[in-house]
């Protein structure tokens, strides 16, 4: 199933974020960049050094205006509980939401039903809540948080720039193609 422009559907799911309980909704997403970043579970092993990671690059998504929502199976009593108890966890600013029923990892399709987790899924949405990135990867690949802001720079580039692509590994300055006849077959 292609999720690539598909609008995320009305949800609301309560989160913990800076020492605070907080509910988030679909209305949260519009007017800015969001990156929906599932993980399998709370005190686990690969999940924290991803955390940590996107904590690391937090504030250039931010500058770019985009919100980070982590999202695991665990509610957000739990979250709360892991920020207190581990130092990296502690540090993470932006909002953890809790799906304890699985509304948001079924609505994405990367809940594992049997297992009550979700895969490793990141989507990249619109300020009109429309998926514009998504990648999954099995619970035990973690990803890389400078990778996904590149990706993020690039959908907010190519949505601005709708005349012009970016080709592998571009960053943002960095030369774009203008499709045309003319350069076909000769990259």
């Amino acid at each position: 199933m292609n999720l690539i422009n598909r609008e995320v559907e009305d949800f609301c799911v309560q989160a913990y974020q800076n020492g605070k309980f907080m509910e988030v909704d679909k209305e949260s997403l519009l007017g800015h960049w969001s990156v929906f970043f599932f993980y399998p579970a709370d005190f686990t092993f690969v999940c924290p050094t991803e955390l940590g990671d996107l904590m690391d690059f937090y504030e250039e998504f931010k500058k770019i205006g985009c919100e980070v929502y982590s999202i695991s199976e665990d509610t957000h009593f739990v979250h709360k509980a892991w920020a207190d108890a581990s130092d990296t966890i502690a540090k993470v600013r932006y909002p953890m939401l809790g799906d304890p029923a699985g509304v948001l990892a079924r609505q994405f399709g990367v809940l594992v039903e049997e297992e009550g987790q979700a895969l490793r899924g990141t989507f990249v949405i619109n300020p009109e809540g429309k998926v514009k990135v998504y990648e999954v990867h099995d619970m035990g690949i973690g990803r890389n948080a400078q990778e996904l802001l590149r990706k993020v720079q690039a959908a907010q580039f190519v949505e601005a720039h709708g005349d012009q692509v970016c080709p592998a590994k571009w960053k943002p300055g960095e030369e774009t193609l203008t499709p045309s006849l003319d350069l076909v077959g000769l990259l």
